[in-house]
């Protein structure tokens, strides 16, 4: 049975925590890592596995596969570690992951393999079928609340007032490598994008601030040889207003793909 370590103690880890305990992935928690060790303790003593609280070290000793769902920070010291000692590593940070070929080529090299759920968006699975032919364009416009966008790097910077926006604003527009140093725990969405398509260089993104809006809204046009492909989604936020509900059960999706007899999709 996969054994499975989970970093953070958030909304992501909590939900990937509980469909491991229910018996929805076929895997073992074989620990859960936290930089705030009493969160990690409360998750712990509400899985009825009781999953032990382990520094991060003895964590990737027990496990053969890492969750980050820590936070880009966080994944600098996660994503060497699991992969020199050759475990695999699914990423929910996915922005941290860009430029970063460093750890593609220690996965390589140790045997490891790196996964990036596709987190709030949809469609990734037509993106890579599209993108393997030539490819003109893939851009992605999000939608978000101000509380989904407040503090992000880009917005303090700016000095921009997010309640102060009356109407829908376009707040930024760049690719998906300035998109992802921007707002680095808002728009992860287009780093999976980008890594499934054209890469973080040709991935074009467009960031808006909706007042009022009640969901996370993302919009994916991709044109090529193929024809184009639209894909829209409005996100449920979870309690953390800058995480959809989706981005969390993608990754259990991920697991279940991983463990699973039978895989559908590209």
């Amino acid at each position: 049975m996969l054994k499975v370590g989970i970093v953070g103690a958030g909304t992501i880890g909590r939900t990937v925590a509980g469909a491991i305990d229910r018996g929805e992935v076929r895997a073992e928690l074989v620990g859960i890592s936290s930089r705030t060790a009493e969160r990690a303790r409360a998750l712990a003593a509400a899985l009825a596995c009781r999953p032990p609280v382990l520094e991060l070290d003895e964590l990737i000793a027990r496990a053969d596969l890492i969750v980050e769902a820590a936070g880009g920070k966080a994944l600098e010291a996660i994503a060497p570690r699991t992969l020199e000692r050759g475990r695999d590593l699914m990423v929910l940070s996915g922005g941290a992951l860009l430029g970063r070929d460093d750890w593609i080529a220690l996965a390589e090299a140790r045997g490891a393999h790196i996964f990036v759920p596709s987190g709030a968006i949809v469609g990734l699975d037509g993106v890579k079928g599209a993108c393997a032919g030539p490819v003109r364009s893939v851009t992605i416009e999000t939608r978000k609340p101000p509380a989904g966008l407040a503090g992000s790097p880009y917005v303090v910077e700016h000095g921009i007032d997010l309640d102060a926006l009356t109407q829908e604003t376009l707040i930024f527009e760049g690719t998906a490598q300035e998109a992802c140093k921007a707002f680095p725990a808002n728009v992860n969405v287009s780093a999976a994008l980008s890594l499934a398509g054209v890469g973080p260089q040709g991935t074009r993104v467009k960031v808006f601030c909706v007042p009022g809006a009640r969901f996370n809204m993302h919009d994916i046009v991709v044109e090529g040889s193929f024809g184009s492909l639209r894909t829209h989604i409005e996100n449920v936020p979870t309690e953390n207003p800058r995480t959809g509900r989706l981005a969390a059960l993608s990754a259990v999706a991920t697991l279940k793909g991983l463990t699973a007899t039978l895989r559908v999709g590209t």
